[in-house]
Parts: C-alpha cells; sequence; structure tokens
C-alpha cells in the first residue's frame, strides 16, 4: 500500500512562500495497492494535479469521500479522468436522511456553481452510499463509520494485504466529554482507527482556537494526539492543517505536541508531496 498526499489543508491559505512545505491545497489523498488499485481519498483541490498524473493510466478510480463540505469536494469538477470515456469512477460517499447521494453531488455539479451537470460527464460514473458494510476493492477491503462532524460524515479504514490505514480528515472525538479520551468503546471513530499501521488524523487547531470552536466538527492538537495513543496506532499523519499556519507555526505545533521522545508511535506531518510506503509485507 503506497500513500501520497496531494492535499493537506482544511481550507485554502493564502499562497506564497510561507506555506510552501505543507503546502496549500485542501485535502485529497491517492493510496494504492500492489495490483495498480487506485483509491483517492476526498476530492479537494489537491485532486486537479492528482487527475493529471493519472490521465492516461487507469481505466477504474475509487473516489472515497468522508462528506460534502465544499473543502472536500471543490477539486471533484477539475478532475480530469472524469471527462475520459475509458475511465469508470466509483464514488463512495455519505447520503443525508433526505436527500441521495447523487442528489447531493449534482447539487455543485450543475449550474450556477458549475457549468457541467453530473448526468453529462462522459465517464462512466457509479455511485455507492456509505456507511454500507465492507466492500471489496480490488486488493483492498474498505469499511466506513459516521463519525462526529457536523453533518452526515464518514471515516474509512482501508485493508490490504500488507497494512491497515484510517482516514479521519474531520472528526471532534472530544465534543461533549470533560475529560478526553475516555475508553475506546465510547470514542467516536475508536473501532476505525484501533491498532492500524497508518492513521491519518484531523488536527486543525491549537489548544485556544478549539475553544473558541467546539462543535465545529474538528481536533485540537493534544487530542488528535490523544485519539492516536488511545487507539495504540502505529503511525500518525497529522492532517487537515488550519489555513492560517503558516509553515514556521506549523513546524512548532509539530515538535510542541509530538515530541518522538513522550509517543509510543511515530509521527509524520501531513504535507503535499509526501509518500509513504506501509511495506511489501506484514511481520
Amino acid at each position: 500500500m503506497k500513500v501520497t498526499f496531494w492535499g493537506t489543508r482544511g481550507s485554502l491559505p493564502a499562497a506564497g512562500p510561507e506555506t510552501d512545505r505543507y503546502g496549500g491545497n485542501t485535502s485529497c489523498v491517492e493510496v494504492r495497492g500492489t495490483d495498480g488499485t487506485v483509491l483517492i481519498l476526498d476530492a479537494g483541490s489537491g485532486i486537479r494535479r492528482l487527475g493529471t498524473a493519472l490521465t492516461g493510466t487507469v481505466q477504474r478510480i475509487d473516489l472515497l469521500l468522508t462528506h460534502l463540505h465544499m473543502d472536500h469536494i471543490q477539486g471533484f469538477g477539475f478532475f480530469a479522468p472524469l471527462y475520459d470515456p475509458a475511465v469508470t469512477v466509483h464514488i463512495w460517499g455519505p447520503t443525508s436522511a433526505a436527500l441521495s447521494l447523487r442528489t447531493r453531488l449534482t447539487r455543485y455539479l450543475s449550474p450556477p456553481l458549475f457549468p457541467v451537470r453530473l448526468r453529462d460527464l462522459p465517464s462512466t460514473i457509479e455511485l455507492h452510499e456509505v456507511p454500507c458494510g465492507e466492500a471489496t476493492i480490488g486488493e483492498f477491503r474498505v469499511a466506513a463509520a459516521l463519525v462526529c462532524h457536523p453533518g452526515p460524515t464518514v471515516g474509512y479504514r482501508i485493508t490490504s494485504p500488507t497494512a491497515t490505514l484510517a482516514y479521519l480528515p474531520d472528526h471532534e472525538p472530544a465534543l461533549g466529554v470533560p475529560a478526553f479520551p475516555l475508553s475506546g468503546e465510547w470514542t467516536s471513530g475508536y473501532d476505525l482507527a484501533a491498532g492500524v499501521d497508518l492513521l491519518i488524523h484531523d488536527a486543525q487547531y491549537t489548544t485556544a482556537e478549539y475553544a473558541a470552536r467546539v462543535g465545529w466538527g474538528h481536533s485540537a492538537l493534544p487530542h488528535t494526539r490523544a485519539f492516536a495513543q488511545l487507539a495504540a496506532v502505529k503511525h500518525l499523519v497529522p492532517f487537515h492543517h488550519e489555513p492560517s499556519h503558516d509553515d514556521r507555526t506549523l513546524d512548532r505545533l509539530m515538535a510542541e505536541i509530538f515530541d518522538p521522545a513522550t509517543l509510543p508511535f511515530r509521527v509524520t506531518p501531513g504535507r503535499e508531496g509526501l509518500t509513504l510506503d506501509l511495506g511489501a509485507s506484514r511481520p
């Protein structure tokens, strides 16, 4: 399983050298199997460059959407494989109590928000509503579950023959909890993340920022650390960075919160261009 990061922000920051190392695109992660299977986690602005890189190289793509907030789908209409008649794009995402996934996506891919309608795309589109139990996609087994974030939102657990990955980019497990973390069975997202080789998790706010944004659906960095410890993960990628945090700020926060001398797991801050190979075989 090879994991590549194409966008790691919560929303778009100002462009410039102050964000060069972490990048400025919103959530998009590519997961490749050894059999050539391509999964894409979310369709933030980073998916545009990924689409260009994939052009002409694949016939099937599976796009796993955690939710339909704009920063997670704003690159969708600019994803080049959608305009290739030879490609089948399977889109997995949450429905709502009143609207199907197709109806929800159509609200974005239609005027006045976008000039091309979902039904007019030349690629073959297959829609799958989640959570729906475990699905098999190539060499991967994919499970989805609802997590704590405003609106219908899921996290994903992806299992290959060599590794497991959990993806929870927008997640507030500490909401309403006087002392976090609780035991695993009472914590949002725990079953998805328990024991994984790699956890990609929301780490948007400082503690002070979170205090003014309780209920917005995101984690303070100490919550991310506590959740990873509770779930006994092997490797953590803090993700969904606050757009106002420049490279220098993120460097400082990562060093303060994720001191490797105090942690039982490895930490690699999420940044555009980062690629992690989870290995060819399990120990």
